[in-house]
């Protein structure tokens, strides 16, 4: 669309406003704030728009809903602020002690706090410039002429104060320019009207079209600025006057001073409301003369409040707009929020229990903190604040666990006696009692010895063994069913820059040679019970490294058959086996020289070691 087109085939009811890095769409039901976070993603806070009962019939009062919306617009206006400030400020962590400080006592945030202080501060700083500042000046001027001639003066106070009022907001737009935020957040807000201006106009929002649209906008509050310091000036110059026409006795012009700022003040309810009745009435009509009052506003959007925005720009502007659109045209969507700094406490709390309620242990929840912070698990303890970039990562993990997913083929790596192994969906993710089964390896072995482990999946034993035994002149072979899984041994092999021998094998039926230790951990699941294990295992798993039969112990029985065939004299056999097991399996392996039935980390029977 060029510019020049002014004949609009849709209208819209959403308005928006610039913030830090973003804009702010607001719709019938729901808010969207956009923001183009340090990493150059564009991250979308959508929130439904919810008003108590009481605020709801104040907001169909004549006069009264104009304040309403006054203190609404002003607070929802501010926190939106902080809230892209919080995506769009510094990566590092920041205030030192003061932020730990007040992580630890208070359990707050520095965005917290200063999201509260700016308010303070905006407000006071308003009231400052806009309402002292003038007073201050029109009353210096008025104080040159002699107080005999005072009264005769009395229409050039308030002629006074309205140059000034409009002379100081106009100057401060022009200061505020030379910052470079400033002029950022003008571009956005030109990406907030061009986005408006394109739907209005029926233009396909993307960046590059949109781009084509004006980044003038009739309805933008600019625009009406001039008629809500028209009215100010005119209430404010008609209730002094009438106060000191009914309290004549006041003459004193420092109490004057006082007493019409206090007045001005106190009158802030009655200018919201008439103002916003009126821009109310105006906005009803489109034509010349309330095209009169738009003007000297539009001018300004063209001169200051607005600045060309680039298409990165108008996209996270579009990305605001297109969320209200969907929000407000179907209830079931849900919420969302930025990514941001927060309390450790709070936010481990609160993702403990979204792990919870959807059956996952709360534990991993505190394996993803662990490691994303860099700390150990008990080390969660100590409150500190997580900053947006660890928030991303954490929250991505988390939502990655929902869908049912294992904790550490989402990490994509776990710790395995003294080893870092790769895990995926190639082979079982090791657990951390078979540590003790490595271990026991490790413990048996002697100088120069062979070493077999069958079933070997990831290679964390085989893997694992040959780092602990570097040195021994020991040689370590693996075996595995699965050629997806020997590839993925062979990648552990290489990350920990050990040599084993790989072989894809069914058990024994590659394997030559004989070995001083045998180690495997095979599938011992019964197939019966594999529907009613944990989700995670049962559908990402693979099932052929869990399956042990019908009684889970058919892998045994065939290594039962062969194993004196691959191992030395005095040869070796360590196995790891499931809970209950260890009876049966020792009763296959009937004819040996001696067997050793070691506990897992809960005390339950789990490993044999049986010698030949």
């Amino acid at each position: 669309m060029a510019k020049k087109t002014k004949t609009k085939k849709c209208g819209t009811y959403i308005g928006g406003q610039a913030v830090l890095n973003g804009v702010m769409m607001m719709g019938k039901t729901c808010m969207a704030t956009a923001v183009r976070d340090n990493g150059g993603e564009i991250q979308v806070e959508a929130k439904r728009l919810k008003k108590s009962p009481a605020l709801k019939k104040a907001s169909k009062i004549p006069f009264v809903r104009g304040v309403v919306n006054l203190i609404s617009s002003l607070i929802l206006g501010t926190r939106t602020l902080m809230r892209s400030a919080a995506v769009y400020g510094d990566d590092e962590e920041e205030g030192g002690k003061i932020q730990k400080w007040l992580a630890e006592k208070f359990k707050v945030s520095v965005m917290d706090v200063l999201s509260t202080i700016s308010m303070i501060l905006g407000i006071v700083l308003a009231i400052g410039i806009f309402i002292f500042l003038p007073r201050f000046l029109s009353e210096l001027i008025m104080g040159l002429i002699p107080e005999e001639s005072a009264q005769s003066f009395v229409w050039l106070n308030y002629v006074l104060l309205g140059v000034f009022k409009l002379a100081i907001f106009l100057a401060y737009l022009g200061l505020i320019l030379f910052l470079s935020d400033i002029r950022r957040l003008y571009q956005y807000h030109g990406a907030e009207h061009k986005t408006i201006n394109a739907y209005e106009h029926g233009v396909e929002l993307t960046p590059e079209k949109v781009k084509e649209c004006s980044r003038i906008h009739d309805r933008c509050g600019t625009s009406f600025l001039f008629i809500v310091l028209f009215v100010n000036i005119v209430i404010i110059s008609l209730v002094t006057w009438g106060f000191y026409e009914l309290v004549p006795s006041v003459t004193n012009r420092f109490a004057r001073f006082f007493i019409n700022l206090g007045l001005e003040l106190v009158l802030l309810p009655l200018i919201a409301g008439v103002s916003y009745e009126i821009l109310k009435f105006l906005a009803k009509f489109d034509n010349k003369f309330v095209a009169i009052f738009k003007a000297p506003g539009m001018l300004l959007q063209k001169t200051m409040t607005t600045r060309e925005p680039d298409e990165a720009m108008i996209a996270v502007a579009i990305a605001a707009f297109n969320k209200v659109l969907e929000m407000d045209n179907d209830e079931s969507v849900e919420e969302t929020a930025f990514i941001t700094s927060g309390i450790l406490s709070k936010m481990l709390e609160e993702t403990k229990k979204k792990f919870t309620e959807n059956g996952i242990d709360e534990s991993d929840a505190e394996w993803i903190y662990s490691i994303v912070l860099g700390v150990k698990r008990s080390e969660l303890k100590s409150e500190r604040t997580v900053k947006p970039s660890e928030s991303k990562k954490i929250q991505e993990i988390a939502e990655k666990r929902l869908t049912g997913r294992p904790l550490w083929y989402i990490i994509g790596d776990t710790e395995f006696y003294g080893c870092k192994i790769k895990v995926d969906e190639r082979a079982l993710i090791p657990r951390p009692e078979t540590e003790i089964l490595a271990d026991s390896v490790v413990k048996s072995a002697e100088e120069g010895d062979r070493i077999l482990d069958m079933c070997t999946g990831s290679g964390c034993i085989a893997v694992s063994v040959a780092k602990a035994l570097r040195g021994k002149n020991v040689v370590v072979s693996a075996a595995d069913l699965s050629d997806a899984a020997i590839m993925l041994a062979q990648e552990n092999a290489k990350l920990n820059d050990v040599t084993v021998h790989f072989v894809q094998s069914d058990l024994f039926t590659n394997v030559r040679g004989r070995y001083n230790i045998i180690v495997c951990n095979p599938p011992y699941i019964k197939t019966g019970e594999i529907p009613f294990i944990q989700k995670e295992v049962r559908e990402y798993e693979p099932r052929v490294a869990l399956d042990g039969g019908e009684d889970g112990l058919e892998f045994y029985r065939r290594i039962a058959r062969d194993v004196k065939s691959y191992l030395t004299k005095g040869g070796m056999l360590i196995m790891e086996c499931g809970e209950g097991q260890t009876n049966e399996i020792l009763q296959i392996f009937s004819k040996r020289d001696y067997a050793i039935v070691l506990k897992d980390l809960a005390g339950v029977d789990r490993f044999v070691k049986i010698v030949f």
